[in-house]
């Protein structure tokens, strides 16, 4: 019979052997979506795309601390002013078929103002997809700390934490990027560390709001704006071909070009709307060849309704910013 003290050890090793596995599982699942991307996607030279330029994150950890990161390579500076917007002007997006002037001003100020409004969210994952979020959650998303979706709705009971970052040249004040850093109070795991901006792609007649999610590479959503009668606002990323909306995975491929991949299959739609009560919200779906994924369910209210402070958020982003 073994003693106590062989049991553990027993325990310790069998510990460690999971651990190993899990890691190497995670290791080869990261390495093979990097290689299908070198493998299957164009290799483009940067200078004939500067809309795909973006930021690269490395094999590892992402996480909160990834502006920090970003800062330190591009010698920037930091900062989380307590008014601060995803997209400083919503003019912005005026286009040919796009009149910012037909959205609901209080979803502009969203779009503007950010940094004021605290989110409560509320998700949906179908049973089509729950294998595939498991999978990229439990082998890629924790290992990275970056695109934790929820699996289950008890994750976000506990509700989700919204910080604006600013990530801006100090001898000019001029503001370079804006991070959008959002994480599962419960956990502190990070769901999304994404950077705003708009631009204008070959194919698309319209500005797009573009969103990047610096992982092994980086993840690029172009996503198209689109206005409804009841001054709702729509974002778009079902795209049908290279150089329209949608979702671009790039890896690096030498100092001139990267390897980009774009899956014309996986969709996003974001419907945001004020209520019948003058409540801000947002539908967001996620598809994969025409299947729903994942819904979330946003909330968005102004800081001072709910006594929250966004100076406060500020004061403390430096000490918590890496994760």
């Amino acid at each position: 019979m073994e003693t106590p003290q062989q049991l553990n050890a027993l325990r310790e090793g069998e510990e460690l052997a999971r651990g190993a596995l899990h890691g190497g599982l995670a290791a080869l699942l990261e390495l093979g979506i990097e290689w299908m991307v070198r493998m299957t996607g164009r290799r483009i030279r940067r200078s004939d795309a500067p809309w795909l330029e973006c930021f690269l994150g490395e094999p590892g950890l992402i996480g909160a601390g990834i502006y920090q990161r970003i800062a330190d390579q591009e010698q920037l500076k930091l900062r989380m002013p307590p008014t601060a917007g995803l997209i400083p002007d919503f003019e912005a997006l005026r286009g040919p078929t796009f009149d910012p002037g037909a959205v609901d001003s209080r979803i502009r100020h969203f779009y503007e103002h950010a940094a004021e409004y605290q989110l409560e969210v509320w998700s949906e994952v179908y049973f089509v997809g729950r294998f595939f979020l498991w999978l990229l959650v439990e082998f890629l998303s924790r290992r990275m700390d970056q695109l934790n979706f929820p699996i289950s709705s008890l994750e976000l009971a506990k509700g989700m934490t919204s910080e604006v970052v600013q990530l801006y040249e100090p001898a000019t004040e001029r503001v370079v990027s804006t991070g959008w850093l959002r994480r599962m109070k419960s956990t502190g795991r990070v769901i999304y560390a994404g950077i705003y901006s708009t631009i204008r792609i070959p194919r698309e007649e319209n500005p797009c709001v573009k969103v990047t999610f610096p992982c092994r590479g980086s993840a690029n959503v172009y996503l198209r704006p689109a206005s409804h009668s009841d001054g709702s606002f729509g974002l778009d990323s079902s795209g049908s071909g290279f150089g329209k909306s949608g979702f671009y995975r790039l890896v690096e491929s030498g100092p001139e070009h990267w390897r980009v991949r774009n899956f014309t299959t996986l969709h996003e739609l974001f419907r945001v709307y004020v209520d019948a009560e003058g409540v801000l919200r947002t539908d967001h779906r996620i598809s994969f060849v025409g299947l729903t994924i994942l819904r979330l369910h946003y909330k968005m209210t102004p800081l001072g309704e709910r006594g929250g402070s966004s100076s406060e958020a500020a004061e403390n982003f430096p000490a918590r910013q890496v994760v």
